[in-house]
C-alpha cells in the first residue's frame, strides 16, 4: 500500500465533493482554496465555466494588509467576497470547501460570507 500525502488525500476528497456540488447561473459555486501563504475564493458558474467573482490575498487591495491564511484572514476574505458577489446581484451560492475540513478557517470564511449577506 502506497503512502499518501495530505495533499493527495485532500485532492481525492475534493474530486468526490465536485461530483455532487455544481454551480448554476441562479446559484453559483463558492470555491475555497488555502495555500501555505494565501487564500483564494471564487464564485463560479459551472454551466458556462466562468468565474463571476474572485478574491485572493495576492491582489493589491489585500496584499498591503499582510493577511495570512488563518482564521482572521479568512474572515476578511469572506466578507470581501460577499460584498463583491452582492454587487453583482449574487445572493445565493453553493459552498465548495475544496476537500478541506469544515472547521477553523474554512468555517470562519463561510460564516463571514453568510454574515456579509450570502445564503448557502
Amino acid at each position: 500500500m502506497a503512502i499518501q500525502t495530505r495533499k493527495a488525500i485532500r485532492q481525492r476528497l475534493h474530486a468526490r465533493i465536485r461530483k455532487k456540488v455544481s454551480g448554476t447561473t441562479s446559484r453559483p459555486r463558492l470555491a475555497v482554496n488555502f495555500s501555505g501563504q494565501h487564500i483564494y475564493v471564487q464564485v463560479i458558474d459551472d454551466t458556462v465555466g466562468k468565474t463571476l467573482v474572485g478574491v485572493s490575498t495576492t491582489e493589491k487591495a489585500l496584499a498591503d494588509s499582510k493577511l495570512r491564511p488563518n482564521v482572521a484572514g479568512a474572515e476578511q476574505v469572506g466578507k470581501l467576497v460577499a460584498e463583491r458577489a452582492l454587487a453583482k446581484d449574487i445572493t445565493s451560492v453553493v459552498f465548495d470547501r475544496g476537500g478541506f475540513t469544515f472547521h477553523g478557517k474554512v468555517k470562519a470564511l463561510a460564516d463571514a460570507a453568510r454574515s456579509g449577506g450570502l445564503q448557502f
